[in-house]
């Protein structure tokens, strides 16, 4: 074959190749694929850190894992998580808190489904990924995969009710620390309170599920999150542990529905006793000849108030630049750092 005709045919290949990576790409950069892919990546990563540290705990045995580096574990792959996808998606990597966010209209319902889809898919993959990792898990049970007992190793994937534990204690210990979980996650990312410096959010909110699961964890193994408990444990039904990873306590719904009432009561919380009392600063406007159809009637008193949050008082005998700001959606968004 002559290099002429190695030319052609190199060149007729690039020709071929062209337009299909340019179809892919105009895929991967729509909305909602890139807001898939941020979520399932970053889920993916927090569960791979954080299942690891579990392995590490149960199956040396407390030996080259500890409690203590669990927490560690999921804090800062929560972290790494929020660094991967954060402007892209907000990376939520918790279905409980994206509903909170649709619900109290940060976020659009549409996505709903988008950023669930792409957090369950990266948490059972990186399920998926430990088992296979650390497959010392059939030494340590001699092939035996159990729910309960002094070699269980379903704990490594999802939380389980321990003994001294009711459901429903265990179901209020769900929705009180995935609401502080929320509520802290509003906190550090409201700009206008006392928000987490600009590029220290995931460092913050990694120390945060930290706290909670050495000071609050010991009762149900705070899962305070869906994706992180539903997909691994749905990965054990179909890895060999059987049909108890859903009968153990009847216990498998509560990481599901508990966090995502919990998230929801602790962004109301926050919302209401915190968002909502922060004065709003008025607004210069560069042209405030462009909202001339927007001034307030002038038959109305000198100071006059708009049903805002907080207000400013706008004389009527000129039109003033000043204008005070609407209530926003975007005054806790969490959707971008």
């Amino acid at each position: 074959m002559t290099q002429a005709d190695n030319t052609r045919s190199t060149n007729k290949g690039k020709m071929i190749q062209s337009p299909v990576m340019e179809r892919v790409q105009a895929i991967l950069q729509k909305e909602m694929v890139r807001e898939f892919l941020a979520e399932f990546i970053s889920t993916f990563v927090m569960m791979v850190f954080g299942l690891g540290a579990v392995a590490h705990m149960v199956l040396r045995e407390n030996t080259l894992g500890s409690y203590f580096a669990v927490n560690v574990g999921f804090g800062f792959g929560v972290t790494i998580g929020v660094h991967v996808a954060g402007k892209v998606s907000g990376a939520h990597m918790n279905a409980a808190v994206t509903f909170t966010n649709c619900a109290l209209g940060y976020l659009s319902w549409k996505k709903f489904p988008v950023y669930v889809l792409g957090q369950f898919l990266g948490s059972f993959l990186a399920a998926a990924a430990i088992y296979f990792l650390f497959y010392t898990i059939m030494e340590f049970t001699n092939g035996n995969l159990t729910v309960t007992g002094p070699i269980a190793t379903a704990n490594i994937f999802a939380t389980y009710l321990p003994d001294h534990m009711t459901l429903w204690r265990g179901f209020l210990d769900e929705v009180f620390l995935t609401g502080m979980l929320q509520l802290g996650i509003f906190a550090i990312t409201d700009k206008r309170n006392n928000s987490a410096l600009q590029g220290t959010e995931g460092v913050v909110i990694g120390i945060l599920v930290l706290i909670i699961g050495v000071s609050l964890g010991m009762n149900s193994g705070y899962a305070i999150n869906p994706s992180r408990d539903l997909p691994p444990r749905f990965f054990t039904f179909i890895a060999g542990w059987g049909t108890q990873v859903f009968r153990a306590k009847h216990w498998w719904w509560v990481p599901v529905v508990a966090p995502t009432l919990g998230a929801y009561l602790g962004g109301i919380i926050y919302s209401v006793f915190i968002g909502w009392t922060i004065p709003r600063e008025p607004q210069i406007m560069e042209n405030p000849t462009e909202y001339e159809d927007h001034q307030l009637p002038k038959t109305m008193p000198h100071h006059t108030t708009t049903p805002s949050l907080a207000s400013v008082p706008v004389p009527t005998s000129n039109k003033s630049s000043i204008r005070p700001v609407p209530p926003s959606n975007d005054s806790i968004r969490i959707q971008q750092f």
